[in-house]
């Protein structure tokens, strides 16, 4: 067998490696110094420094890098782009491209070679080359990709090979076609369900070895080999789709498949350009701009219609507990902005009143994924808590010119820069100093921020969020009592329908309460009318029923049962009666958080002790029980009887099932106390 392989002619790669790799070393003049030998060309602009000027600094090891001509750095697109991801020697050719020997445009100069290896290493570098090449279906399919062969591709298709699968590099099959002008197969890939927006994972040659573990020269050859031997070798590539290398390759017919494939003409890469950046002028550039016209469109339709059917009360609601009014509020004001039923002269602003832990925060982030769809960009958090002094507005809007620090700007406008439509967060905003609570009345009022250097920034499409826990304890009180109200009215109803007793879980603040309680507070702690006038909507969340308890609870325990499965394999189970044991563990002032502590604390703790005694053998299936129960446990407080106190209160245990539905108790042995360790001098 390795005799067969010596006889066969070396890849191209391995031809070039060898030759890159001068044997025996390489000879030296009279001098006793080595040899001259050409140094490197000039290193190609990179998308990002091309329109400075800038060229990347040279990497350790880059003389024995093969020639390359100039970059075509020189135009620049329509969005500032630069085209410097091409490679000097123009377009790439219809159908297999030329080698990358000698003479060859865009490839090596000769150099001059030493002699062979010995036969050994040349077999058994050999039989490692087409060992690997050759190893997988899918690597069959990115090789048949290349060099356009339909047959090859439709056996593989038809014997399961993974159409989406990647190269070791990070490329995909469509990726290869596309670069490679073969649009027979770009259709045959789409045809075969094939995603035209996935993006290349390869970056540069260099940050792709340094990824890999793997010599630059060898993610080189296999780059030009196994890809395209045409395209910047310091440039990145990360994040570009099939339709990014069809408009670098300029091929208008593989550019049309991919758009009525499914193509996104707005994806960007990773270095924030869309495929039209790179566009020259001409047919393709007229095709993408029609098309992102018309994708625009049908994603504004298709949002509509998705709104339409799943609003975003019902998407909140999935996520937040409670708190439907809350919800119903946000909800209403975002509609009227999506649909263009607001005043885009002023941003929306929110005050968010309600104990800690609450939901408050949540209902933030919640809103913000939904309206910039997982951008992180898309949400602003500041901890007004960091703002208590005079001096630290500077941290907000950034120093003035000539003081320490005026070149990095604020927390705040530098991210509003960034996003000018994001979802601005302001926790606990009554900790903040007055003198930010000034600069807030120009945000709120007129949607524009002036930094320190002096530059406006213009947000008044942004949506500004302030959480305070001022007057919770008065909202706290007054929802209890009005439960309270609605529960002795339900209890008198009972006995005519039964489905008056829903009325306890659904209350309102009164308007009363709101402008005779609430407001004289909120005034007296900001202490200007002008700040709270320039509130859209201020916001109550109240405190969790008893349904809504039990909703928490089941959500920690159902987090904990995944944890439990994913770690140590071991099923979680409870009931009914579990869930109201935890939900008396609620406590006014905490709201969830106290849930969540509860949970840690009864079970978890428990959990934790038995696995450490290894009690708990791995697949094992765990039943959580209530003793010392008197099955009353959804007695109102007004219950009182003799000798309640004198009860014991309910504890949880920890059972495993046994494979004939038989449970056996765990005997977890308490921790020791400090007054219970004996120590030894």
């Amino acid at each position: 067998m390795l005799g067969s392989l010596a006889a066969r002619p070396p890849p191209p790669g391995l031809a070039r490696l060898l030759r890159a790799q001068p044997w025996p070393p390489t000879p030296r003049g009279a001098s006793g110094a080595p040899a001259a030998t050409p140094g490197p060309a000039a290193a190609p602009l990179v998308p990002g420094s091309a329109a400075r000027g800038r060229r990347e600094p040279a990497v350790r090891g880059s003389a024995a890098l093969p020639r390359r001509g100039a970059a075509c750095g020189g135009r620049q697109g329509p969005g500032g782009a630069p085209s410097a991801l091409l490679a000097a020697g123009g377009p790439v050719v219809e159908g297999r491209p030329p080698p990358t020997g000698l003479g060859a445009p865009g490839g090596r100069r000769r150099g001059s070679c030493g002699a062979v290896p010995p036969a050994g290493l040349l077999v058994a570098a050999l039989a490692a080359c087409y060992v690997r090449d050759r190893a997988t279906k899918e690597d069959a399919l990115l090789e048949a990709a290349r060099f356009n062969n339909v047959s090859e591709v439709n056996r593989l298709l038809l014997e399961g090979t993974d159409v989406n699968a990647r190269h070791r590099l990070g490329w995909t099959a469509l990726m290869v076609a596309a670069i490679n002008r073969n649009s027979s197969m770009v259709k045959i890939l789409l045809a075969a369900n094939a995603d035209p927006n996935l993006g290349d994972e390869f970056s540069s040659v260099y940050e792709t070895a340094k990824e890999k573990g793997l010599h630059s020269l060898e993610v080189l050859v296999t780059r030009e080999d196994e890809f395209n031997n045409r395209l910047n070798v310091r440039a990145s590539f990360r994040g570009c789709t099939a339709l990014h290398y069809a408009v670098l390759a300029d091929d208008y017919l593989t550019v049309k498949l991919l758009l009525d494939g499914g193509a996104n003409p707005l994806q960007k890469n990773e270095m924030g350009h869309t495929p039209l950046d790179y566009a020259r002028e001409g047919e393709v550039m007229n095709l993408l701009r029609a098309s992102e016209t018309k994708f625009q469109e049908e994603q504004r339709r298709r949002e509509i219609e998705e709104r339409r059917r799943f609003p975003l009360e019902q998407r909140l609601k999935e996520h937040i507990i409670g708190q439907e009014s809350a919800i119903a509020t946000v909800g209403a004001a975002i509609r009227r902005k999506e649909n263009g039923w607001y005043d885009e002269e002023h941003p929306l602003v929110f005050l968010f009143l309600g104990s800690s832990g609450i939901g408050k925060t949540e209902l933030a982030k919640q809103t913000a994924k939904y309206i910039h769809k997982d951008v992180k960009k898309g949400f602003i958090r500041l901890d007004m808590s960091e703002f208590q002094e005079r001096h630290e507005v500077a941290k907000f809007i950034g120093s003035p010119p000539g003081y320490v620090g005026h070149e990095e700007g604020g927390q705040l406008t530098k991210k509003l820069r960034q996003c000018p439509n994001a979802v601005v967060l302001f926790d606990e905003v009554d900790k903040a100093h007055p003198d930010v609570l000034t600069i807030m009345l120009q945000l709120f009022d007129e949607g524009r921020l002036t930094d320190g250097k002096g530059k406006t920034i213009d947000c008044k499409d942004a949506i500004f969020i302030m959480t305070s826990n001022v007057a919770s304890d008065e909202i706290a009180q007054h929802a209890l009592q009005l439960r309270q109200e609605a529960m002795e009215i339900s209890k008198k109803r009972i006995a005519e329908n039964l489905e008056d007793v829903q009325v306890t879980d659904k209350i309102t603040i009164s308007k009363q309460f709101k402008e005779k309680v609430i407001r004289p507070i909120l005034k007296a702690h900001f202490r200007r009318d002008e700040f709270l006038g320039r509130i859209n909507e201020i916001v109550y969340f109240l405190p969790f029923c008893h349904s809504e308890l039990i909703q928490l609870v089941n959500k920690e325990l159902n987090f904990w049962a995944k944890k439990a499965k994913a770690r140590h394999n071991i099923t979680l189970l409870w009931d009914r009666e579990v869930m109201d044991v935890l939900a008396d563990g609620y406590n006014l002032h905490y709201g969830a958080r106290s849930i969540k502590h509860e949970v840690e604390r009864r079970v978890v703790n428990q959990l934790a002790a038995a696995y450490e005694q290894d009690l708990l053998p791995r697949g094992c299936t765990l039943k959580i029980t209530v003793e010392d129960s008197d099955k009353q446990l959804l007695k109102t407080k007004d219950s009182s009887a003799p000798g309640a106190e004198k009860t014991k209160m309910p504890t949880l245990r920890l059972e495993i099932v046994e494979k004939d539905s038989k449970s056996r108790k765990l005997d977890i042995q308490a921790p020791l106390t400090p007054e219970n360790i004996t120590y030894f001098l």
